[in-house]
Order: structure tokens, then sequence, then C-alpha cells
């Protein structure tokens, strides 16, 4: 699914715009439509012609521009340093100006109904020059929507009809103009789109314009595409096609309208300065048009060519393409030519959908008569051997093995199997990076050290070290602090501040630990009040490994709180933005519209052997690694630590020493590296604090599960489906091939759905497909026959 976001903007950046926004489903028809305004900036103009582009122009890098003097100033690397310190200039008047109150209602109507995962076309219209010469890319909607990418587009729009009797294709048509090439290496260019799929390329170098005109009249394309120099004058686009000769657009009018009308869907012009061109090319309603903004270095030209086409080509949608190629050109080149991701332009006609390759490739070549016939006959043979009466047996069978499979899951039998498989698909999801809105201030052995025994009495912290360290973190106002350490004894009297601290900062939380039959419990801090406590208990599955998150529990006699530790610290941190608790009729805790399902045995593969008391849910990790930034108690003490780190963050306080034996802990992500990868409970008291967090504002989901009946249909289903594979396929590598195609479906339909939270079973399905697809293929009278 595809969204088109239509910005008509009229005005000037002297007088401001008028705004009109319109949202468009992928079928075109409009959602929704509102108007705003964006306000004179006369600075950002100025800083525009005046100040960015004399310092990207002045960097005199070997750019795809008409030969001529460029004058050079200062050494290139100060040079290089001017225009990135423009470029942020620049980046921060564009952020000002949308950021500015009469267009923030349309940014937010806009986050509102807009999701993030599908592909969204940002289009520009305006007739105002230079409006286009703003890299508008840097608004910070696109850093949000990974799959959105801006285009430029006329205020007067036209479709062409396509003329019908031009004869069908096979493969891409693509018209390649190499032009003037002195000082640039094009033939880079012509070696990309050489090793392209599916393309036939006609190429001219350093052609007159006779033999341009002459290709435009005389066969259609699908792609014009030219490489070389060029410049725009005025509003007006020059391409240099050869030494001697060079051409504006008006000069190939009526050629490049017949290429419209015989289908041309896309134009790129790989060379500097295409702002003329586009602005020409506007008139001759070219569905979709790519140029570069400013003068575009020669490597940097054939990097984006490279990376577009080879995007384009492997089934990318036409703007992802763009967007991930223009980013490369930020990763690879932005160091030594600034500003490079900011060259790519689209100009799209909006009365035509962006076309795919495939769309390009067109109608592929007939199938002979003999293989029409050898198919046919082939299939009345596969038609002969099918019976439907016979479906009963399949469905039986396939209902028999499912059942087997789906008893021995009950017992518990695949229980360990299907963990590991769970554990697989947390391993394969991308990395999130750290959370921001953590800090973990850790006691190592050499803090434990530092501080005199005497002080410490046993204890990781002394009175005396635990008062400076909250002294220091409450100047830099985190909105949480969490004691992940046990202290049950009370604060001595010289440290009076630290005790009246603990009693009346509503900021600061402590833990404590219930206890069972395998270890003592440990009372909180005694000058805490209940509502400041929670348990730092966990509970781990018979592998040792935590992959459950125990939010809440009955009272205990050590540790009279009923949350946990990670669900108080959550929960203060959410007091801050509004967001309040709240528990249902059944007992769920709630947040918004958010229900915190509990876990219950027989939940995904959980059958048996387990502890279910409490209110237990999955605990969605954030990938392997550091789960949020961390520092010591002497370099907090010591102040060197960047305030901004600590400032409305929460921050947890444990200890890393291994001389109070603080628990280490397995996870999911403990088994993909030897030796085995495990964690502290300060860091897993963190991934439980991150969940919650990551749940309520990011949208992230629960992991979910379906009900057993959900379950048992979802595996039979796969069952049936192999069951059918098992009787229509005879040869053994026809049997192993398909049967092995559909296991890799049915794991990338099980992992596509986790990436959203859906804990669908993996195991059982895939046993029920091979054992079904097996038995019923052993049993077909038919498998021998050879076709």
């Amino acid at each position: 699914m595809s969204k088109s976001v239509i910005l008509k903007l009229e005005g000037d950046l002297t007088q401001g715009f008028r705004v009109t926004l319109e949202v468009r489903s992928s079928e075109g028809q409009t959602l929704f439509e509102k108007q705003a305004s964006l306000p004179e900036n006369p600075d950002l103009a100025e800083h525009l012609q005046s100040h960015w582009t004399e310092k990207y122009r002045s960097l005199a890098a070997p750019y795809r521009l008409k030969p001529q003097a460029i004058i050079r100033q200062r050494s290139i690397p100060e040079r290089v340093q001017d225009c990135q310190n423009s470029a942020k200039q620049l980046r921060d008047l564009i952020s000002q100006w949308l950021d500015a109150d009469s267009f923030r209602l349309i940014d937010k109507r806009l986050r509102e109904e807009l999701s993030r995962d599908e592909e969204i076309r940002v289009l520009i219209r305006s007739k105002n020059a230079e409006l286009r010469k703003l890299p508008l890319h840097l608004w910070d909607f696109f850093e949000s929507y990974q799959k959105a990418e801006i285009a430029w587009s006329p205020i007067e729009i036209e479709k062409i009809k396509d003329l019908k009797n031009y004869p069908a294709h096979s493969r891409v048509r693509i018209l390649v103009i190499l032009g003037h090439q002195e000082g640039i290496d094009i033939k880079k260019d012509l070696e990309i789109i050489q090793s392209l799929p599916d393309v036939d390329a006609v190429v001219l170098v350093e052609p007159e314009a006779k033999q341009i005109n002459d290709r435009l009249w005389k066969q259609p394309w699908d792609i014009i595409f030219f490489a070389g120099h060029s410049e725009t004058e005025g509003e007006t686009g020059r391409i240099y096609i050869n030494p001697q000769e060079s051409l504006t657009i008006k000069e190939l009018w009526y050629g490049l309208r017949k290429s419209v009308e015989r289908g041309l869907k896309l134009a790129i012009f790989n060379s500097c300065d295409g702002l003329g061109l586009a602005h020409q090319l506007d008139d001759l309603n070219i569905p979709q048009v790519i140029v570069m903004r400013e003068l575009v270095p020669d490597r940097v030209a054939q990097e984006f060519l490279k990376h577009f086409l080879t995007n384009f080509a492997s089934g990318k949608p036409f703007y992802v393409s763009v967007r991930e190629a223009r980013e490369r050109l930020h990763d690879d080149f932005e160091r030594e030519f600034p500003c490079a991701s900011w060259l790519p332009v689209i100009c799209q006609n909006p009365a035509y959908v962006p076309p795919s390759w495939e769309d390009l490739v067109g109608n592929k070549a007939k199938i002979s008569d003999d293989n029409v016939i050898k198919k046919r006959e082939f299939n009345q043979v596969k038609s002969l051997s099918w019976r439907w009466r016979e479906f009963p047996k399949v469905l039986l069978s396939a209902i028999t093995i499912t059942g087997m499979i789906w008893g021995v899951r009950s017992l518990g039998g695949l229980q360990a199997w299907e963990l590991k498989a769970y554990d697989h698909l947390m391993q394969m999801r991308p990395d999130p990076g750290i959370d921001e809105r953590l800090l973990l201030v850790t006691i190592t052995e050499n803090d434990v050290q530092e501080q005199p025994a005497e002080e410490r009495k046993g204890g990781s912290l002394s009175d005396r070290s635990l008062a400076l360290l909250l002294e220091k973190l409450e100047q830099y106002q985190p909105r949480v602090i969490g004691l992940h350490l046990f202290r049950e004894t009370a604060v001595e009297s010289p440290y009076n501040t630290l005790k009246t601290s603990l009693e009346k900062n509503d900021r600061l939380l402590a833990t404590c630990r219930y206890g069972n039959h395998q270890e003592m419990g440990v009372v909180p801090p005694p000058e805490v009040p209940l509502n400041r406590q929670g348990f730092s208990n966990v509970v781990t599955d018979t592998d040792g490994v935590i992959r459950r998150h125990l939010l809440s529990v009955g009272l205990s006699s050590d540790c009279q709180t009923r949350f946990s530790f990670s669900w108080k610290l959550a929960e203060r941190y959410l007091a801050d933005e509004n967001i309040v608790p709240k528990t249902t009729s059944n007992g769920r805790l709630k947040y918004r519209n958010i229900v915190f399902n509990i876990l219950e045995q027989g939940s995904g593969v959980y059958q048996a052997g387990l502890d279910w008391r409490g209110h237990q849910i999955m605990l969605n990790y954030r990938r392997s690694g550091e789960i949020a930034r961390q520092v010591t108690l002497s370099q907090v003490l010591a102040g060197q630590v960047d305030p901004e780190w600590i400032r409305d963050r929460i921050v947890i306080i444990g200890t890393t020493a291994p001389s109070f034996n603080d628990h280490h802990w397995l996870t999911p992500y403990s088994y993909q590296k030897q030796p085995l990868q495990n964690i502290t409970g300060t860091e897993l008291q963190a991934q439980m604090v991150s969940q919650i967090l990551s749940t309520i504002l990011d949208d992230q989901p629960l992991i979910w599960w379906f009900p057993d009946w959900g379950e048992s249909i979802w595996i039979l289903s796969w069952s049936i489906v192999a069951g059918l594979i098992g009787w229509r396929v005879r040869s053994p590598k026809a049997f192993l091939t398909t049967t092995g195609t559909t296991l890799i479906i049915l794991y990338g339909c099980c992992w596509g759905l986790f990436l959203k939270g859906a804990w669908i079973p993996l195991v059982p399905s895939a046993l029920g497909l091979v054992g079904t697809a097996s038995y019923v293929y052993l049993k077909n009278p038919f498998k021998s026959i050879e076709i």
C-alpha cells in the first residue's frame, strides 16, 4: 500500500506561503484536505543564495559542469569545513521554518493519519523556483517515515494517453545519451546501465542533435538517460551533447513529446545543475524525471546511478529506490563531498503512478506453439492423476498428523525446540539501538574498593557515596532515579540529607525481593515508603533463560509492594506525560488502550512445568549489546558525564562488582555467540523498563499469541498444504524442491508476523508440513510417473 501527500505552496519566501494539504490513497481517492501557511523567511532565502550556494560551489570538485574556470580560495579542508558549517545553518533554518505554529497542524495531522510502514510520496507543487532549491527532505517528518520520499510537481498537469499500437516488448528500452565528457568519466554510467537485467540500451556517444531527434522519433522508449555536462542559465537548462554543441529542452521538444505519447516513463539527467532542465520538462508531462539540484561531482553521480538502478531493478519501489540511493551518498561521500545526498531530485507528474521495474519490462515474449502443446499435455496428465474423491484422504492424513503433533506439544514435548525457535526469531529482528530514555550508573569492583570498608559495612555502596551520588545526579534533574541495590539497614545519623532524600524524594525508587523456597527475601530500605518500592524478582524458563517479564504479584512477607521495580520506574516516568495505569475488570494492567495480557499455562509454547503466579508477559528485548548508556560511579562523582545523558532520564543505579555475586542472566541472545553472553540484573531491569515505555510511547507491539484453537488451525492449514504437495508432485526432485520452498515460506510468514509481535507456532507447523507431505507422497500411487 502507498499514499500520496500533496502540498500545494503558493507564494514566496519574502511574503510566505499559503499551504494546501491533500492526502490520496493508492487508488487516487482523496482521503482528506487541510489548509495552513508557512511564514515569510527572507533569511532562509538569503542564506541559500548568498552563503550556502557560494560555499558549495567553491569546493571545486570534478563537477559534471561545462568546463570553465573555478575560483579556488583557501585549502580544500577549509572549504569543505566552510560548506559543512553553512549546510548546518541551512538545515537549522529549514527546521525552524517548518516548525512554525502555522504549519505544525499539518505536520501533526500527517503523523496521525499515516502509517510508518507504508510507502509515501510527498509531492510539493509550486511555481516558486527558489523553493525547489531548498533541500526539504531535511524535514524531520522523513526521519520518522523511512519509506517516504519527496518530489516536486508543477501546478498545472496533464496526462498524455499512451499510443496503443507500438510493438509489445519484453525488455526495458533505454536511450542512453553520453554527452560531452571532458574531465569526467561517463563510461561508468554506461557500464552500470548495461549490467541491469532485461535491458535493451541504444547508446549515443557525443552525438549530434539530429541523431538524438531521430532516435526520439523512430522508436518508443521507457527511459531516457543523459550523462555529461549541463548547467542552468536563469530558469533554462542546457545540456552539452558534444564538444561543439549544446541543447535546451525546447530544441528537443517535439521528439520528447512523441516519446511521452509512446510510453516514456522516466527521464534521468545525471548531470549538474538540473533544476532548469526540470522546469522545462514540466510542460512535457513526463511521468517521472530525476535531476541533480546543484553541481554534482563525477563520482557522486556514478554512485547514485548505481545504487538507484540496482535497487529499482531488484524490485524495490521507485521512490524507496531513490531515497536509499540518496542515503548511501550521505554515508559514503559527505565527508569528502558535503551535501552529496541533497543533490538527487524527483520531479513527478501527479497524474501518473510511479512504475515498477516489472512494469517497464512490459509484455513477455510469447511461448512457442510447441511449448504450449507440451504444457497442455502435461496438465492433462496431471488432471488424470488428481481425483477430488481422494481429497478426504489427504485431509484425514493432515488431521491425523496434526493431532499427533498437538498431543506431543500439549505434554511439553516440543517446548525446548519451540523456545529455541523463539530465541532465533528474536535474534533475527533489526536493532533499534540503545534506549535514550535510560542511563545506567554501575558500581564496579574499582568503585567498591575505593570506598573504605568500614563505611560500606559489607554493602556495595556506603551512605556517604550514595549521598554524594544522589546529590550529583539531582543537579541535572533526572526524571526518575531507581536504586537497584539492596539496603536493609537504616541510614546512619551523620547522613541526614540522604535520609531525607530517601524519605521524601518522590522521584527516587528502591527495590526489594520477596523470598521463595530457593532464596531468602530482602526487605526494602526502611526510609523509602511503600509507594516508591518495587520488587526485582524475575522468572526463568527451565533452561535458565529469561523470556518472561513479571509485572506484579500478590503481597509477600518480605516485600510488601505488589508491583515490580521496572513497572514502578516506568509508571513514575509516564506520570510526567499524564499517562496513568489502570486495571481492567478481569485484573489486567492497562495503559491507555493497551492491555498487558497475562501469560497462562498453554499460552504459546508454554504447556507445562512452569510457575504461573503473578502477572507475567513475554519480555520483548531490544537487541543484544547495550540497552542504554552506562557510566560508572566514579565517572559521575568526578563530573565526567554529559549532563544531557541524565536530564529527564530514568537513571538506574546497580552493581556489577563480582565480589557481590550479583546475578548474571541468560537471555534469548546469550547463545548467539560463544562464550555465552549474559547480562547483569541492572541491565535486565533496564530491558524491562524499556519494554514498557516502548509499548506505550513508541507503539512497539507486545508479544502476543493465538489461542489454542487458532494455533491448531494454523498448524492444520500447513499440514493440508503439505498434503496437497505430497499428492500432486510426482518426482522426488520436485517433491524436495516444493517442500523446501514451502518451509521457507512458512519461516518467512512466522518471522514477518514476529516483527509485528505475533508469536506463531513455527516448529509444530514445520513438523506437520514435513510429516504430512512425506506420508502422502509415499502413499501416492502416481509418484513414480515421470512427466
